[in-house]
């Protein structure tokens, strides 16, 4: 076939992002890329810029619970029967899914006109989108060595590959980490589903840090707008410079300039920590779906490029101690800065791409 590569995603950022690398990888292999997404994942700005994109209908039991059923899976179905409509049309090479509901219609119709196809989980724990496709698509493509919920007997047609990051987070790879530096700054980030619990317990616990530590602080803080006046007088009272915005127009920008980060455990925001080799606080989204930011987490903590803390126990003192561990030691911080690092992958928007062109032939 000589048509485009289909890529099925949308709803979140975590979604969205790694396929838009993917695509950039493609494109820039002389390849064509077509984007199936839902009506959300036409809400991120500077992704698939020129890329065709076609939005087809999806839904969520999750999302909607169980009375909507019949709507959700008449929705399903008015999206398969449109992504059909499209691939008669475009004849794809192949189709990959990025997880989430926004991929199934697209995934389905794939699978039921048995074009080649393939999913990637960014996430250590196989989201429910695709568990349900891994035994019917080709290959699945893996951002963390073991992944829950991944059925052994899939095993042949797994490959790890890492969860692809934009060009800007893999050039802050050679960024210099300098633990020594006269002036430390710590990131604090909510992503994509924000954070207020980071909003109220990180600025009380730097105003619990031991002098010397907060000497040499600065703190860019991504906060909502309705938090921001609390913690600019949380941050003034103890003493530290703080830059607080509700949105960073350059996210890898700020995580190469950061020595240390506080942050959720999405997806994207661990593989960006990794590849960019920046040690982190992980708090995972309670509410997550099948506690996956937890897995997440455990994955970058237990090889010593970050403590991971529940929220139930993320406390001004409890996040206090582990910074003051961090910071107040240049050879610790080091350390944990190279443990991360060591578990990123820079190439995993080739590796993916290298995947998608062989289950194509």
């Amino acid at each position: 076939m000589s048509g485009p590569f289909v890529l099925a995603a949308g709803g979140t950022g975590g979604h969205m992002v790694p396929a838009h690398v993917l695509a950039c990888e493609l494109m820039a292999r002389g390849h064509e890329v077509h984007l199936v997404t839902d009506a959300r994942g036409l809400r991120f700005p500077g992704l698939f810029e020129g890329v065709p994109r076609t939005v087809v209908e999806s839904g969520s039991v999750a999302r909607s619970g169980l009375l909507a059923l019949p709507k959700v899976a008449l929705a399903v179905l008015r999206g398969w029967a449109a992504a059909r409509t499209l691939f008669r049309e475009i004849r794809p090479r192949a189709v990959i899914g990025f997880g989430g509901y926004p991929a199934l219609p697209g995934l389905l119709a794939a699978v039921s006109m048995r074009l080649p196809s393939l999913i990637h989980e960014q996430n250590a724990v196989l989201g429910r989108v695709n568990r349900l496709l891994a035994p019917r698509v080709r290959a699945i493509a893996t951002s963390y060595p073991a992944v829950r919920g991944l059925d052994a007997r899939l095993a042949a047609r797994v490959r790890l590959t890492g969860n692809p990051v934009r060009a800007e987070v893999v050039a802050a790879r050679d960024t210099l980490f300098d633990a020594h530096a006269s002036r430390l700054r710590l990131l604090v980030t909510g992503g994509s589903q924000g954070a207020a619990v980071l909003n109220s317990v990180v600025p009380a616990a730097v105003a619990l840090l031991p002098a010397r530590v907060r000497a040499r602080l600065d703190v860019v803080h991504q906060g909502r707008d309705e938090d921001a006046e609390a913690m600019k007088l949380a941050y003034a009272e103890a003493g530290v410079s703080a830059v607080i915005r509700a949105y960073f127009e350059d996210l890898p920008r700020e995580i190469a300039a950061a020595h240390l980060v506080v942050a959720r455990a999405g997806a994207s925001t661990v593989a960006e920590l990794t590849v960019a080799g920046r040690p982190a606080v992980l708090v995972p989204l309670p509410i997550a779906a099948d506690d996956h930011q937890a897995d997440n987490a455990r994955a970058m903590a237990g090889a010593g490029g970050a403590v991971m803390v529940r929220q139930g126990e993320f406390t001004p003192a409890r996040l206090a101690d582990i910074l003051t561990a961090w910071l107040g030691d240049p050879d610790a911080l080091a350390a944990a800065a190279e443990a991360a690092r060591a578990l990123g992958r820079p190439d995993a928007a080739s590796a993916l791409a290298d995947l998608v062109t062989e289950t194509a032939e």
